[in-house]
């Protein structure tokens, strides 16, 4: 089964190796109609500690590494250029 990816933006970058990552999702209400707005942090790890707040990043699902990292940074070539 395929690890999921999602891609979000920085909010917190105060832990060591650790980034705190929001998440946002749309969604149509299926009664009203209208498009709404979600949004989820997740914890994730970063062993270099590239990413500063604000930047956009993706994330990938890896083996839990403490009670809240169930996630790691992925590192490619356009987020080591942004």
């Amino acid at each position: 089964m395929p690890k999921r990816i999602l891609q979000g933006v920085v909010v917190s970058d105060k832990n060591k190796k650790t980034v705190v990552v929001e998440v946002e999702r749309r969604f149509i209400h299926p009664v009203l109609g209208k498009t709404l707005r979600r949004s989820k942090r997740y914890h994730a790890h970063d062993e270099q500690a590239r990413f500063k707040s604000g930047d956009t990043v993706r994330i990938q699902e890896c083996r839990p590494m403490s009670k809240l990292k169930r996630w790691e940074v992925l590192y490619d070539a356009a987020a080591s250029k942004a």
